[in-house]
């Protein structure tokens, strides 16, 4: 029989070995030895390997994909990538396109003052997989990077260490915008690097005169609605900076040590709602500060008017203390002695009382009623000082106290504090010279280090103090409810975000926007030389932002008083000469510069110019101009910022936009965590763990750190929660690594075995597909869905989990492990394979698509390589993943999965055996179950059914029950299988066995399946495929 089979194809094979470049015509010689050798009993033939005769008929994955990118050439390909699929181009290609719907991802300015780091890369990155999604899914992306320029941490690395003092403001501005300018040139080649899509040649510069024209607009309706106003009052000051900051602009050292201080105001007029008999002679009133220093400005000691308030006696001293009766027990521990109680009142009987200041005998202080007094710690009576503190300033408001400030802008005390005092500084001379004071004025009753959370300048690094200062202030408290209702619009992820970001609304009165300092947007204000009134009104400020729009805020100081205050404005705001007034020298807040990002970006400023209907910036060319106003409603879809703009970016440009427009710059927020060290440490140069996104992605420059490359970047990104901590490392990175390169090589088999199937004419009608291959359709749709759906949600990693389940289990567990056979061994046009290679392509497509977000050089490089596409097309340039209802035909997933369900009783069985050495005998009774089954195997018995090949047995017995001449060896399974039709209408719970015995055929030499007659024979499907080989052509 082997010989008679090899002679007849003998002829045919001559033709695979001739026509197939692999087999380069051995094919022929090793069938005709072969055949010798086996017919005359080998006569000193060579042995020849049964298998290798037919391994050229054989139709393995051939692609050019390489398996592995490492190391320089990983990040030689990324960069070609990115030149080839002009991703310099994307996405002013997508701007000009017509597109019926728009998405803005609106961009929180970058600190421009130094390197790219790993912070930079999550935002830029997450904003970009969002971005890329949007394009892909046919819409017009609106996305311009910005760069916030201005502040003094630009202006001290500008100065390099030198004394400002020696230099003029044009100076000062000069070299701090060529230091701006280096880090955004620096920082942009990175994100370009990073893949991130945009048009980098037009971005908004916080420093650009347009932009600071629109910022004053913005200031303008603000102080014209009586929101801006000046005042003295208690500011957050940094003596390291000498500048007032915001609350946005601190960072709390929760490890900060005070010497704090329990002092004595001898109580010296008792209050009048208390009785004579309640003991009060002699008494002094116990108080708690951790900030010494600020004594010497106390003006009041405040109560709680509902607790109550004890006179006690110390034992040990037998002096009496005045102090809230629920914090005696705890004192007396402190103190280490008993403290007796004499008399119990309630703190509203304190009113009217009077005390001895403890630094200045001859001042008298009152008792004040207080709702920020609290018992959680100290005394339960609170020295206020309204020079320094925000609820002490409140109560000198309300009660009319003066704020008299002892200390200069350097931090010491000035000489309002006293000859012992002055000139010393507050934080650490300064006070231990106030606590010697007291211990000299018999005041001090105990010392003690205090390990709290204390404000920090947020660049120096240095701590801060609360001074009173004259400055330039926004009323929150009248935006407050405004700015609470518009966010109740807004969409926040996580959700748990939008209380913190309430909170810190509900704390901020106001927010002081004046800063001493050069480098800024100078605030439009003069002032009168004899009376220092200050001239404002919206004709000076609309005058000084078309100069600022033309020339730029240097213009500030370059132009004389007369221009700048020009007789037209001078004429309408009712003044006198130019010559009368000084410019002011306060420039504004950074938060102020980038909360205003919204009007100059989102809005434009060409609202009133009817050549720019779009109101978009001017700077833009026109072909970007399209209808802005109408297709963002000037409000972006989303901003995406770390969690610390909850009370800076996020928030500045809430009350701007609130304050002018009364409503939201964003119909969403999303904010991530940080970027922390594998242990979940803060990255720290000093604790060697700073990641570099430059290594990441090119290696160590001595060649320690491996090469990445960008994508790798781009996965850590989108696998990380971003709602917590992501962490980085070695170990992270090498995880991306690794899964990239699982997903390489299944994309790889993808490729490899759509080697000549052109989609366009090959492929087959979904209705007309295999059953198994219909299914890998329909679980595709589902999987584009899912993707879809998580995208929207900006959740890639549930993208990433998403596509590793489909890959991994459905692809390559199920499907891969199914389709080998028909791949590789079946006729080259048949129409099993081509349906095969339909299904094949369309996964390729699918899954290429759906990691492009994340991935894009990578999924480029894919789409170079498959079919179905002219040369030189790019992936984001063709759409989303096309994705049919057709693939969801009624009853297919029941038979596909009652399938599977029968294999896996059946691969259970044998456990991890070979499943095509068996012969599997599937009994169920008539019904659905039955029927189904019946659509993937019609004959009651096959080799080569849709049901054998998901089964990956020899043969496949489909009968109604197992017959009684079973082999006994046999193994014999039962199972059942829920049908769930026409949406939960038709269920039915169908019970099967099956009998699994080992086949009686014998293995293929091509196919290797157990389904040839005798050993070392063709199958019948095999002899088919290789006798039908084409003939020769002359």
């Amino acid at each position: 029989m082997l010989l008679c089979r090899i002679s007849a194809v003998s002829r045919t094979l001559a033709g695979w070995g001739r026509r197939s470049p692999r087999g380069s015509g051995l094919l022929l010689q090793r069938a005709v030895s072969l055949s010798c050798s086996r017919g005359h009993g080998g006569g000193g033939a060579q042995p020849v390997d049964p298998q290798a005769v037919y391994r050229d008929s054989v139709l393995l994955p051939r692609t050019e994909f390489p398996m592995k990118l490492v190391g320089r050439a990983l990040v030689e390909r990324e960069v070609q990538i990115q030149q080839e699929c002009d991703f310099a181009e994307l996405y002013s290609w997508q701007r000009e396109r017509k597109a019926k719907k728009k998405f803005s991802l609106h961009d929180g300015p970058p600190y421009a003052n130094g390197a790219p780091h790993v912070g930079h890369a999550l935002n830029k990155i997450l904003k970009d997989i969002r971005n890329r999604f949007e394009v892909l899914r046919g819409r017009q992306v609106h996305y311009v990077p910005g760069w916030d320029c201005h502040g003094l941490p630009i202006e001290l690395k500008a100065l390099g260490g030198l004394c400002a003092s020696g230099l003029t403001p044009l100076q000062i501005r000069q070299r701090a915008r060529e230091f701006a300018e280096g880090a955004i040139a620096q920082q942009k080649a990175a994100f370009q690097r990073w893949g991130v899509m945009a048009d980098w040649e037009q971005c908004y510069y916080t420093f650009d005169g347009p932009y600071e024209a629109a910022q004053l607009k913005v200031f303008q309706e603000m102080y014209s609605k009586g929101l801006v106003y000046q005042d003295y009052k208690p500011v957050f000051w940094s003596p390291s900076s000498r500048t007032a900051l915001a609350e946005a602009e601190l960072e709390y050292n929760p490890e900060h040590v005070s010497r704090a201080v329990y002092a004595t105001f001898a109580l010296t007029t008792p209050p009048p709602g208390l009785p004579a008999e309640e003991g009060l002679d002699d008494v002094s009133l116990l108080v708690w500060t951790t900030q010494p220093w600020t004594l010497p400005a106390n003006q009041a000691v405040c109560y709680m008017p509902n607790a109550e308030y004890s006179v006690v006696k110390r034992a040990d001293t037998s002096q009496l203390l005045l102090v809230a009766a629920e914090r005696a027990a705890g004192l007396a521990a402190l103190l280490g002695t008993e403290l007796r109680s004499v008399s119990t009142f309630t703190g509203s009987q304190l009113e009217g009382g009077m005390c001895t200041h403890p630094m200045n005998p001859g001042v008298q202080v009152p008792l004040l009623p207080a709702n920020h007094v609290t018992m959680a710690k100290g005394t339960g009576l609170v020295h206020t000082a309204p020079a320094h503190g925000m609820e002490d300033y409140s109560v000198a408001s309300q009660f009319k106290l003066p704020v008299d400030c002892m200390v200069d802008d350097d931090g010491r005390f000035t000489e309002l504090a006293g000859p012992q005092l002055q000139g010393l500084s507050v934080l650490t001379e300064g006070t231990e010279k106030v606590i010697s004071m007291l211990r000299e004025n018999g005041a001090l009753v105990l010392e003690q280090q205090c390990v709290h959370s204390y404000p920090y300048d947020w660049r120096t690094k240095q701590p801060v103090l609360i001074r009173p200062s004259k400055q330039w202030f926004i009323n929150t408290l009248s935006l407050r409810d405004k700015a609470k209702e518009v966010l109740q619009k807004v969409q926040v992820l996580p959700e748990s975000a939008r209380g913190s970001l309430l909170a810190m609304l509900d704390r901020r009165t106001y927010w002081c926007i004046s800063r001493q300092r050069s480098w800024g947007v100078p605030i439009p204000v003069f002032y009168h030389k004899d009376s220092g009134e200050p001239l404002i009104n919206k004709d000076t400020v609309t005058h000084i932002a078309e100069l600022f729009k033309e020339k730029g805020s240097d213009c500030w100081w370059e132009l004389p008083i007369e221009t700048l205050l020009p007789p037209n404005v001078l004429k309408k705001a009712g003044a006198g000469a130019a010559s009368d007034f000084v410019r002011g020298e306060d420039v504004l807040d950074i938060w102020f510069d980038s909360g205003s990002s919204w009007a100059a970006v989102l809005e434009g400023e060409g609202q009133e110019d009817p050549e720019e209907p779009e109101r978009r910036l001017r700077w833009l060319p026109s072909s970007r101009r399209s209808p802005l106003g109408a297709e963002l409603d000037s409000r972006a879809d989303v901003c995406v910022e770390g969690k610390d703009q909850l009370g800076g970016w996020f928030q500045s440009s809430l009350l701007t936009s609130v304050a002018v427009r009364n409503k939201a710059p964003y119909k969403c927020l999303v904010v991530h965590g940080f970027a922390v060290s594998e242990t979940g440490e803060k990255m720290s140069k000093s604790l060697g763990n700073v990641i570099d996104p430059d290594e990441v992605i090119n290696g160590g420059k001595d060649g320690g750190a491996p090469a990445y490359g960008a994508d790798v970047l781009r996965w850590w990104v989108a696998e990380s929660n971003i709602f917590s901590e992501l962490q980085i490392g070695s170990n992270a990175l090498n995880s991306a690594r690794d899964s990239i390169s699982k997903l390489r090589n299944t994309l790889r088999f993808l490729l490899g075995n759509l080697q000549g199937f052109d989609p366009r004419t090959q492929s087959v009608d979904a209705k007309r597909m295999h059953y198994v291959d219909q299914y890998m359709l329909h679980l595709l749709r589902q999987f584009s869905m899912k993707v879809t759906d998580a995208y929207s949600e900006f959740d890639a990693s549930r993208v990433i989990r998403l596509l590793q389940a489909f890959v991994t289990r459905d692809l390559s567990s199920f499907y891969f492990s199914i389709i080998k056979d028909r791949l590789y061994c079946d006729p080259e046009d048949s129409p099993g394979r081509r349906s095969c290679q339909t299904a094949l392509e369309e996964i390729l497509d699918g899954v290429t698509r759906s990691v492009a977000p994340i991935l894009p050089h990578l999924a480029e490089e894919v789409y170079q390589l498959a079919p179905g596409h002219e040369r030189g097309d790019t992936l984001f340039r063709s759409g989303w993943i096309k994705s049919s209802s057709v693939w969801q035909r009624p009853g297919l997933e029941e038979a596909v999965e009652g399938a599977c369900a029968i294999r896996d009783s059946f691969l259970a069985s044998i456990a991890s055996k070979n499943a095509a050495q068996y012969d599997l005998t599937v009994a169920i009774q008539p019904g659905l179950l039955f029927e189904l089954m019946e659509s993937l195997q019609e004959e009651p018995t096959s080799t080569s059914s849709q049901l054998v090949e998901l089964m990956m047995a020899a043969r496949v017995n489909l009968v109604t029950e197992l017959p009684r001449d079973l082999d006994p060896q046999a193994l014999v399974r039962h199972g059942s299988f829920l049908i769930n039709l026409e949406g939960g209408f038709i269920r039915e719970e169908s019970p099967f066995s099956i009998a699994v015995a080992p086949s009686a055929g014998a293995r293929c030499p091509r196919c290797r399946r157990y389904t040839s007659e005798s050993a070392d024979c063709l199958c019948s499907r095999c002899q088919a495929v290789v006798s039908q080989a084409p003939p020769l052509r002359p």
